[in-house]
């Protein structure tokens, strides 16, 4: 069968640096940080005392109060951007609209840690008696953000949450672009949400190892692929795109960002947490993004790498890069947009996509931030977009994510022609 074409014709984010899409992408050009000491609780006895939170943000200013408390917060920031997503992409106004063929394929890694979280101490500082929220379930369980944006807005198409650790919402993205060339729906809303800056993620992540302790210093912290850097900075938000088949969009008179080209799948199967130190899996998946895509290495060029900030990731990864691309690695620009907005775990994928198709129709590399010591592991001939933006021609741009357990998936957009 022939399989039809995807578009991206509307977008919505609430991020550490923005807390719409435009704000986070002119904060992504601009070079800005968006972590600082943690705010949601005392952290002075956590070997890290700081995060990407979400600022400023109030469920109320979106929410009905009642219905916002039933939620858990990855489920409301999963409503205020499929909100914004839907009214930039106009299909509330668009009556024609078939509810039967719009779908929700949302991505979330952990789903209602807050809430797990809140019923778990209150039991532990009661008398034993099992007083637990009728809400507990609902808000906690992964599967409901999607549910929710479904009932919000009538759309009875495939509905369902991937999880894959920090790859949870490319995946998600993925799912959505096959659906629709498949022909099984004209449109889904599809991203991912994550909430997890509290005692038990901070503590849990802490406990691997795996964060910052640059409490000295946090707006550095997340420093990837310098010498110094010693983990990542964990982070908290939400990102949302509609896909739609093109002639659905056209039909419609619809905005067209960009082209869903293609994407792959993969795992390292190696290790629990840490990746493949040859990039095994990461060169695996953005081959067959690529083959997917039916384009060559030399078609790319942007790269919206995972680069999380730990010392053996941003190695494997830049290994996997040059390995695959060879001669033209070096003609690529590439940037790790978690510099500044730290790492949404499985929100993760949503908005560097976005920050992705956006460097694609702007023609505008946002930077990797923070860099002051090259690591002598890394090859120096790389264009890591160091600390400022660089404009340039992006005729396509790939976004890797990679997520705990050896989950890797990569998505390529094409500007539209």
């Amino acid at each position: 069968m022939e399989l039809k074409r995807v578009v991206v014709t509307g977008i919505g984010a609430l991020t550490p640096i923005g807390n719409n899409a435009r704000d986070y992408w002119q904060s992504l050009i601009a070079g800005k940080s968006g972590a600082a000491p943690i705010t949601r609780f005392n952290p002075e006895k956590f070997k890290t005392q700081f995060a990407c939170e979400v600022k400023g943000f109030n469920p109320e200013d979106f929410l009905d109060r009642k219905e916002a408390r039933k939620l858990d917060p990855f489920s409301q920031y999963a409503l205020v951007v499929s909100d914004e997503a839907i009214a930039d992409a106009g299909l509330k106004d668009w009556e024609a609209l078939n509810k039967d063929r719009v779908g929700v394929i949302w991505g979330s890694g952990i789903g209602g840690i807050q809430t797990f979280q809140e019923e778990m101490i209150g039991f532990a500082h009661g008398d034993g008696t099992p007083r637990f929220n009728p809400f507990f379930i609902p808000k906690m369980i992964a599967d409901i953000a999607s549910g929710h944006i479904s009932i919000r807005n009538g759309y009875r198409g495939p509905n369902f949450t991937t999880v894959s650790a920090c790859a949870s919402s490319t995946n998600a993205i993925l799912d959505a672009f096959n659906y629709i060339r498949l022909g099984k729906a004209d449109v889904i809303i599809t991203g991912g949400s994550e909430a997890a800056v509290n005692e038990s993620g901070m503590g849990g992540f802490n406990a691997l190892k795996a964060l910052s302790v640059r409490n000295d210093s946090p707006e550095t912290a997340s420093r990837p692929f310098d010498s110094t850097r010693d983990g990542f900075v964990l982070g908290e938000g939400a990102g949302a795109l509609v896909l739609e088949e093109y002639e659905h969009a056209v039909k419609r008179g619809a905005t067209i960002y960009a082209e869903v080209a293609g994407g792959g799948l993969s795992a390292d199967a190696y290790h629990m947490t840490a990746p493949h130190p040859d990039g095994l899996g990461a060169n695996l998946v953005m081959n067959m993004a690529l083959e997917d895509a039916g384009m060559k290495p030399d078609d790319i060029d942007y790269v919206n790498v995972h680069g999380t900030s730990t010392p053996l990731g941003d190695v494997a990864e830049l290994k996997a890069i040059t390995t695959l691309f060879g001669e033209h690695a070096y003609k690529l620009n590439v940037s790790s947009t978690k510099s500044m907005t730290g790492h949404l775990l499985g929100a993760a994928g949503a908005i560097e996509a976005i920050a992705t198709l956006l460097a694609v129709k702007n023609d505008l590399i946002p930077p990797t931030i923070n860099h002051e010591h090259a690591d002598p592991e890394i090859d120096g001939r790389i264009n890591l977009t160091l600390n400022k933006a660089q404009q340039r021609e992006v005729r396509a741009g790939l976004s890797n994510t990679f997520g705990f357990g050896g989950h890797n998936t990569s998505v390529i957009f094409k500007k539209y022609r």
